[in-house]
């Protein structure tokens, strides 16, 4: 699945999005370092920790900076530095690859719950030896699918079509 999920699409074909795949005791020390142990008797959703397997997928967005530094995407001007880019494509590109592997998994049968690393990146580097220029873009938890428990979130209801399309000029009265 992993194969397959990063063959996203990728700017420049700069591939720059790994993963760092946890199973068994790595697990654990996912959770200890994320997730407190005095928070983890309340945490909502006990489920997710019993996960066999977590993915974290990382991007280094040096790649980037170097594969637009070269030759043929040099008049792009977004090889100096990572400041330079006005939308940072290695957070779109990780996306994708999240993407995929969600889809994958749910095709395969199997559970999947993507989350977000928030505060603790720098731990979690620290504690499964990550280097620096890695950005940790978000954790997959993978195992069988347990029943769905709604989040408070799920009741929000998407927005009708014609209030997101915008066909030929932006509306500005989302119709």
């Amino acid at each position: 699945m992993l194969d397959l999920a990063r063959r996203a699409p990728s700017a420049g074909n700069s591939q720059a999005v790994s993963f760092l795949t946890l199973e068994d005791d790595a697990v654990a020390l996912y959770w200890d370092t994320t997730l407190p142990a005095t928070r983890r008797s309340s945490f909502r959703w006990q489920g997710l920790l019993d996960a066999p397997v977590l993915v974290v997928l990382t991007t280094r967005p040096g790649a980037y900076v170097e594969r637009y530094a070269e030759p043929d995407k040099a008049r792009a001007g977004l090889g100096d530095h990572e400041d330079g880019w006005p939308v940072p494509f290695w957070w779109v590109d990780a996306g994708a690859v999240a993407q995929n592997l969600l889809l994958l998994t749910v095709e395969r049968g199997l559970g999947a719950c993507l989350f977000g690393i928030f505060h603790h990146e720098a731990a979690v580097k620290r504690a499964f030896g990550v280097p620096d220029e890695e950005r940790l873009v978000c954790t997959v938890a993978l195992g069988h699918p347990l029943p769905d428990e709604p989040g408070r979130s799920a009741g929000r209801t998407r927005p009708p079509l014609e209030h997101v399309r915008h066909r030929n000029r932006w509306r500005h009265d989302g119709l």
